[in-house]
């Protein structure tokens, strides 16, 4: 399909695109896509001291995608821009549910966010948890689209797993929202088993929670069994995968959650929680799923996979067959395009919430 010279996409992203989390991976892969297409992108990186006057560049009435963050960090600028754009707004995940926020913090995330998405033509969310939370904000339903991620396959399918579990691993940035002390407190309950964990993901995009789990990890003995790998390029995660028998990421929420996906596409039993998205990506035949925040029941669920050969392989199975359904990033990026484009057709709202002046997430 050909596109028009006017039919520029401008993708704004907090920072620098090339950044390691589920949100910056995305967005790269839907940039990546649509260039793949024949569709013109341009990709602004706006930094905290720009003010988003980047955007003033662009030609009245362009299609414009801002991930979320970049909607709050700039927030005024996008209410501007948002008269003269057509603007969408990429959420991955309601700011309001990062965890950490005090609940003064949480009521002006959700004001500031319910303010701003009442101003943009469109919502683009990854999953129908984050749709839900967007339409709570009073945003009319037919401003909303569901495009979840794409998933990398890997290479060669994955064949049967062992029947013994006892490599465990766990894919995420440690940041308070993904449970890592958690995790080490689960373990900790579960160390007559024989079991090692590997965590991959940068110990840098949070350093306090990074020495909080290190030190977590010392006290309660397991430095010889827990690895904190730090970040790594795609290549190796996906042999991390390859080399796991079970994954086990206990978030306290989650707007997606691509690595559960991924992990399935690997084949391996999930071990997870049912906050926010989870349950809609990881169905009951390809993991076990416990409350957020339950050390207990967290170390039940992984008992029973380790000492279950059969929950185990019917697990992996069910994960196999899951993840081999998922879509991969091509037909992500075509169900993306046809959503923004929609969306970036619409009028724009004329009803829309009052912004404190000078709204900041603080």
């Amino acid at each position: 399909m050909t596109h028009h010279s006017d039919d520029e996409i401008a993708f704004v992203v907090p920072g620098r695109l090339d950044q390691l989390t589920g949100g910056y991976l995305f967005d790269r892969r839907i940039v990546e896509g649509l260039r793949a297409r024949g569709r013109r992108v341009r990709v602004i990186e706006l930094s905290p001291q720009s003010d988003g006057a980047p955007l003033a560049t662009l030609a009245e009435d362009s299609k414009t995608v801002v991930d979320g963050l970049a909607l709050a960090d700039h927030a005024e600028a996008m209410v501007t821009q948002a008269r003269r754009l057509r603007l969408i707004a990429f959420v991955h995940g309601p700011l309001a549910q990062e965890t950490g926020l005090s609940p003064a913090a949480s009521k002006r995330a959700t004001e500031l966010e319910a303010g701003l998405l009442s101003r943009v033509r469109g919502v683009l969310c990854p999953s129908r948890g984050t749709a839900a939370a967007v339409e709570s904000y009073g945003i009319s339903r037919k401003r909303i689209a569901v495009v979840p991620p794409g998933t990398a396959k890997p290479a060669r399918s994955a064949g049967p797993r062992r029947s013994t579990v006892r490599a465990l691993l766990c894919v995420a940035n440690l940041v308070p929202r993904k449970g890592h002390e958690l995790l080490v407190e689960a373990l900790a309950r579960i160390r007559d088993l024989d079991w090692s964990l590997i965590c991959v993901g940068s110990l840098e995009r949070d350093p306090a929670t990074a020495r909080a789990v290190r030190r977590l990890i010392r006290t309660v003995g397991l430095g010889r069994r827990i690895t904190l790998a730090g970040e790594c390029p795609p290549q190796s995660i996906s042999r991390a995968y390859q080399a796991a028998d079970a994954f086990i990421l206990p978030s306290f929420h989650e707007g997606y959650g691509m690595v559960y996906a991924e992990a399935m596409a690997h084949g391996l039993p999930v071990i997870a929680t049912t906050a926010g998205a989870i349950p809609e990506t990881v169905p009951p035949q390809a993991g076990l799923l416990v409350p957020p925040g339950d050390p207990a029941a967290l170390a039940r669920a992984v008992r029973r996979v380790i000492t279950q050969p059969v929950l185990a392989a019917r697990l992996a199975m069910g994960s196999r067959a899951v993840g081999a359904r998922l879509p991969d990033w091509t037909e992500a990026t075509e169900t993306w395009e046809r959503a923004f484009d929609r969306l970036a057709a619409l009028d724009p709202p004329r009803r829309h919430h009052q912004l404190e002046a000078g709204a900041r997430i603080v």
